[in-house]
């Protein structure tokens, strides 16, 4: 079966090379002459792993093409996915544009029956928005279906979670166009992958319902984590015995400084737009949303805390940029909004991460890039951790502590024991954690002549 994938970004290109692992003929399809050339010969634009070893053994297979021929690609496929960005646009509202536009390409080309999928994170309503614009783009008659296919792929695991997903959500209200896209996915069948078919509206509601529930989870215990510190109460124990009751699960209940990326921010505010335009209020999303940004600027305030109130003039090292480990995703990353609020205050930052830093520089060019973690520390004031790549878990405490100006170091994923921190003589603050460094623990230290228990 031939495939047409419109857009190569994320969910593009994982999506095309997965359906070409799957024996599909696939077609990717891309208006940027440079980003296709690349592709054809296996130079990629993002980060992912194993995405890499996917697109060239479909490439060596013939499974797997990059075109700029829309026309071509369209006339030649059965499928045809959508997967062009959705950015937020004012208010929270999505900008449909690229939608918009494919939608009226598709209208202009096709030619035979052709199922159109919408990969894209689209608001409900948008199947019925695109097979409005296809038939009024269409020169005469052609039938078509529009299906939702909505993506549930998580950065730095996408190939997996395509391959061995929780589940597949397919919408659709013609029956001929559902046989055909389980057709597509009848390799998940052999592993027994639940799916879900639907309408169109359900099948979209259900991308967004999803994303704004695991931010409202994350939301929820970084609050609770903001309380351990005031109680000293230790959050890692409140998390554990939370996700050991069955209805509640034990996944994303990791504080820190909040949601980032190109979907959980982007689609809780999505939700929360489109709701009030159809007359619901949705107060749990709208609050997952608001105490993410707090907790971003509540990061800030543990920061200059452990600085003693004032960064102003002071270096301070920054360990991760991307948004999670496994990514070069800068998009609504905590760093970049940390980072930011701390220049403005009269920081200087110096800070690494394995693959993002090409990508950070072109937001943040006035601060200076390193070589390592080590470089990093090297002069630093103090040690920020932001995101929790594998090799920041273990780093040399003692060369760490050698290298840094003054041993602080802000530990915003909770990955190092605050025990033992203080054991090895560095000022260690974390987010929620019991026996971490706080102005209190220090007084009554001065007090007392010794730690308190």
């Amino acid at each position: 079966m031939h495939i047409c994938v419109i857009g190569t970004g994320y969910v593009g290109l994982v999506s095309g090379a997965c359906f070409a692992e799957f024996g599909m003929q696939v077609t990717c399809v891309d208006n940027v002459d440079a980003k296709i050339l690349d592709l054809q010969e296996g130079r990629l634009p993002i980060h992912e792993p194993g995405l890499h070893e996917l697109v060239n053994k479909g490439l060596r297979e013939s499974r797997l093409s990059f075109t700029t021929d829309v026309a071509k690609a369209i006339e030649e496929a059965l499928v045809i996915f959508i997967a062009v960005g959705t950015p937020a646009g004012e208010n929270g509202a999505t900008d449909l544009r690229y939608i918009d536009a494919v939608a009226d390409t598709i209208g202009r080309c096709i030619s035979d029956y052709k199922v159109v999928a919408t990969k894209s994170t689209v608001p409900v309503g948008t199947a019925q928005r695109i097979k409005a614009r296809i038939q009024e783009a269409q020169p005469e008659p052609v039938p078509f279906s529009v299906i939702s296919n909505p993506e549930f792929l998580r950065e730095g695991s996408a190939i997996e979670d395509f391959m061995r997903p929780n589940r597949v959500v397919i919408g659709g209200e013609d029956q001929h166009a559902l046989a055909i896209m389980k057709e597509i996915y009848s390799p998940l069948y052999l592993i027994e992958t639940p799916f879900v078919i639907t309408d169109t509206v359900t099948a979209e509601l259900i991308k967004y319902a999803s994303n704004t529930f695991l931010a409202l989870k994350i939301s929820f215990i970084n609050e609770i984590a903001n309380l351990c510190d005031v109680l000293h109460a230790d959050v890692h124990d409140v998390a554990r015995a939370m996700g050991l009751d069955q209805r509640i699960g034990r996944r994303f209940l990791h504080p820190g400084p909040g949601y980032g990326g190109s979907c959980f921010p982007k689609d809780v505010q999505s939700l929360t737009y489109f709701s009030r335009e159809v007359g619901v209020t949705l107060e749990l999303a709208a609050a997952a949303d608001r105490v993410n940004r707090q907790q971003r600027q509540h990061m800030v305030e543990k920061i200059v805390a452990m600085m003693d109130g004032e960064v102003a003039g002071k270096t301070i090292g920054v360990l991760g940029l991307a948004f999670k480990p496994n990514t070069d995703d800068i998009r609504e990353a905590p760093a970049i909004d940390i980072i930011t609020t701390l220049l403005t205050q009269g920081a200087h930052i110096k800070a690494y991460d394995p693959v993002a830093m090409p990508v950070a520089q072109q937001v943040l060019p006035d601060i200076e890039y390193c070589r390592d973690a080590y470089e990093t520390c090297a002069g630093s004031d103090a040690l920020v951790l932001v995101t929790e790549w594998n090799q920041f878990r273990a780093l040399d405490l003692e060369r760490v502590y050698a290298l840094l100006q003054q041993p602080v170091m802000i530990d915003l994923r909770n990955v190092y024991e605050p025990a033992m921190m203080r054991r090895l003589g560095f000022r260690y603050t974390a987010v929620g954690r019991r026996g971490a460094w706080t102005v209190e623990s220090e007084k009554e230290k001065d007090a007392y002549g010794a730690e308190s228990p």
